[in-house]
């Protein structure tokens, strides 16, 4: 039997990706689930996803884009 990692056996259980593989949009600065960011309204669309009818670029049409918080 093989170990796993407690982040790859969480993921499996929920679904979700690792950080480490999360798909990026265009205006994140980091994968989400980094430490140091969070989640803020996309700048584009201002949050709701859509700019002109079509799905939104810069956020993948989520509305939101990780950023750093913080900052030293």
């Amino acid at each position: 039997m093989t170990r796993t990692k407690a982040s790859d056996a969480q993921s499996a259980q929920t679904g979700a990706q690792p950080a480490s593989q999360a798909t990026l949009n265009p205006g994140d600065e980091a994968a989400p689930g980094t430490p140091g960011t969070g989640e803020d309204v996309c700048p584009d669309c201002h949050g709701t996803g859509k700019i002109d009818g079509e799905s939104c670029a810069t956020c993948g049409g989520s509305g939101t884009v990780i950023r750093a918080v913080g900052g030293a």
